[in-house]
C-alpha cells in the first residue's frame, strides 16, 4: 500500500521566544512527500545506542490509500485492516489516522494510539511521529515524555526534519532527555536548514539568547527573517521589531511595516499595539489617528497595557472614538468569519 506519509508536528513550549516560549502549535495531521529513505550523514546523532529503523519498501497494492483519497473511508479502513493483518506497517498508520480524525467512524484516540504504536513498532516513520505526539501530550495513552523522546529519536535518525526539531525541543526542556542546550541547538538547526519555519524561528531565538549557540544578533535576525518569509506569525512580529530597532540589522522601518501588519492582521496583540504606535507617529506609513485608535482598541481588548495610547484614545472626540470602536468591531467580526 503506497501511502503518502503522515506529517505530525509536535512543537512543545520550551521557555524561549519573543513571547517567552517557543512556538506551540500542537499536532498538525496531514500527508507530506517525499519521505527520507535513510539517515543523511549531516543529520545529528539522536543517540549513541539507538538504531535507525530500516527503510521499508512500499507494497504495490495501494487500494486502501486510493479509497482514502476518494473519501471512501470505511472502504479504506476495511482494506487497510486486511493489509495490516498481513504485517503492512503503513496500513497500521492509515487505520490509526482514520480513528484519530474520526473519518467515517467515531473519533477514538485510544484505538488510534494502539494502531500508531503497532505501526511504529513495525518501523513506519509517520507512525513514530504520530505516536510520539500522542505520548508527549497524553492523548489516547498515558503521557510519557521518555517514550515520546524514544519515538522522535528513532524518527530523527532517518533524517526527518520534524522529528529532529521535536527531539531538539525535548533536549532544550530536559523532558524525556537530559537537558542539553548544545544537542538541542544541533537538532533544531538541522530542522531549520531543512526549511521548518518553527525551527528557523526558534533557532533565531537561541542565537538571540545565546542558548546552545553563541549570542549572535546577525544570525538571530537571519533565521527569524527566514521564518517570517514563510508566514510564521510570531516570526513576522519578531522580525518587524528587529527591523524597527535595527537589532542585528540596519534599521529599516519601511521594510518592517508589511511584517508588522501581517502579524497584527493575524491577531498578535503585541503587533497590533506596536502598529498603533506606528500609525500614531507616522513611522513608515501615512500618519493616521483613526488607524492608531483602531489597532490600540484591538490590542487593549487582548489585555495589552499602554498608557500613552490610552491617553490618545481619551483625547479623541466622541464621534472619532465611536468610529474607531466600530472599525475595531468590524475587524473582529471579519476575523471570526475567516477562522
Amino acid at each position: 500500500m503506497q501511502m503518502k506519509s503522515l506529517a505530525v508536528l509536535v512543537v512543545l513550549a520550551a521557555g524561549l521566544g519573543s513571547a517567552g516560549v517557543l512556538i506551540a502549535t500542537g499536532s498538525v495531521p496531514g500527508f507530506k512527500l517525499p519521505w527520507p529513505s535513510g539517515a543523511p550523514s549531516s543529520a545529528p546523532n539522536a543517540s549513541d545506542t539507538a538504531t535507525s529503523p530500516k527503510p521499508l519498501a512500499a507494497p504495490e497494492d495501494d487500494a486502501a490509500y486510493a479509497a482514502f483519497e476518494q473519501g471512501q473511508f470505511l472502504t479504506a479502513l476495511s482494506l487497510a485492516e486486511a493489509n495490516a493483518a498481513k504485517g503492512d506497517p503503513q496500513a497500521h498508520t492509515l487505520v490509526a489516522r482514520i480513528y484519530d480524525q474520526g473519518l467515517g467512524v467515531g473519533k477514538d484516540d485510544i484505538t488510534a494510539a494502539r494502531w500508531y504504536a503497532r505501526g511504529a513498532e513495525l518501523g513506519d516513520l509517520p507512525a513514530m511521529l504520530a505516536y510520539g505526539s500522542m505520548l508527549a501530550t497524553g492523548r489516547g495513552t498515558g503521557k510519557d515524555m521518555t517514550a515520546a523522546a524514544e519515538m522522535f529519536e528513532k524518527a530523527a535518525l532517518t533524517g526527518d526534519a520534524m522529528a529532529n526539531y521535536n527531539l531538539g525541543l525535548l533536549f532544550l526542556k530536559g523532558e524525556g532527555k537530559p537537558e542539553n542546550p548544545n544537542r538541542a541547538a544541533s537538532h533544531i538547526r538541522y530542522a531549520a536548514e531543512k526549511g521548518i519555519a518553527e525551527a528557523q524561528y526558534d533557532l533565531g531565538t537561541l542565537y538571540q539568547k545565546g542558548v546552545g549557540v553563541p549570542n549572535d544578533a546577525l544570525e538571530a535576525a537571519s533565521w527569524t527573517s527566514k521564518a517570517a518569509a514563510k508566514g510564521l506569525v510570531a516570526a513576522q512580529y519578531e522580525y518587524a521589531v528587529m527591523l524597527l530597532r535595527g537589532f542585528g540589522l540596519n534599521e529599516d522601518k519601511p521594510k518592517a511595516i508589511p511584517y508588522l501588519k501581517a502579524a497584527a492582521e493575524k491577531g498578535i496583540a503585541g503587533a497590533q499595539n506596536r502598529l498603533a504606535h506606528v500609525y500614531l507617529e507616522g513611522v513608515g506609513v501615512t500618519q493616521s489617528q483613526d488607524e492608531a485608535a483602531k489597532w490600540r482598541l484591538l490590542a487593549k481588548g487582548q489585555g495589552i497595557a499602554d498608557d500613552k495610547l490610552d491617553l490618545m484614545l481619551e483625547s479623541l472626540p466622541d464621534a472619532e472614538r465611536a468610529k474607531a470602536q466600530k472599525a475595531a468591531q468590524e475587524w473582529r467580526d471579519k476575523s471570526l468569519v475567516m477562522q
